[in-house]
C-alpha cells in the first residue's frame, strides 16, 4: 500500500470485489454482495469480546473479515457455482484462514489447491512451500444452491 502507517478503508473496499465464475448460464440467478469488517476487541461492562465493526481506517496488523453473501433468486438450482475473490494487495490471508478446506491460488488465479500442497518460487531458482501470505485468491465451489437458498462465505485477512 502506498501509505505505510495506515490505509483508508475506501481503498480496501474498492480492491475487494468478488468475481463470479459459474458453470450455469451467463445470466446467473445468484446474487452476490461483498463486505469487509474489522475484527476489534471491545470492552462492555468490564468484559472483553471480539466485535466485527465497519472499518474506517486500518493499520498494518489489523485483522479483517471479508465475506460474500450469496442468494439464489431464481427458480432453478445453481449447480457447481464458483465464487472467486482476489485478495486486495494490501492484505494477506490470515494463517488460520488457510484451513484445509479453503481453495487458494498463489499465482494470480491460474492454478488452485489447498495451501499445504502449493509451492512458490523461493527467489533463488528453487521452490518452497507456499505460505498464507503468498495467496492471491480464494475460491469456493458450491455444489448446489437451491432456489431461495442463501449463505455467506468468509475468509480472514491481515493488513500488510
Amino acid at each position: 500500500m502506498s501509505l505505510p502507517s495506515f490505509v483508508k478503508f475506501a481503498a480496501l473496499a474498492l480492491a475487494f470485489a468478488p468475481a463470479v465464475l459459474s458453470a450455469a448460464a451467463p445470466a446467473s440467478p445468484v446474487a452476490l454482495k461483498g463486505e469487509v469488517k474489522l475484527e476489534k476487541t471491545v470492552v462492555e461492562n468490564g468484559v472483553e469480546r471480539i466485535a466485527l465493526v465497519a472499518p474506517d481506517v486500518v493499520v498494518p496488523g489489523d485483522k479483517l473479515v471479508f465475506s460474500t453473501a450469496y442468494s439464489n433468486t431464481g427458480a432453478t438450482p445453481a449447480v457447481n457455482f464458483v465464487v472467486t475473490n482476489a485478495l486486495p494487495s494490501g492484505v494477506a490471508l490470515a494463517p488460520d484462514a488457510a484451513a484445509a478446506t479453503l481453495a487458494v491460488s498463489v499465482d494470480g488465479g491460474k492454478s488452485w489447491g489447498k495451501l499445504a500442497a502449493l509451492k512458490v518460487a523461493d527467489g533463488q531458482g528453487g521452490m518452497r512451500a507456499a505460505l498464507a501470505s503468498d495467496a492471491t485468491h480464494v475460491r469456493w465451489t458450491l455444489p448446489v444452491i437451491a432456489p431461495g437458498a442463501s449463505g455467506t462465505l468468509k475468509y480472514h485477512a491481515i493488513v500488510r
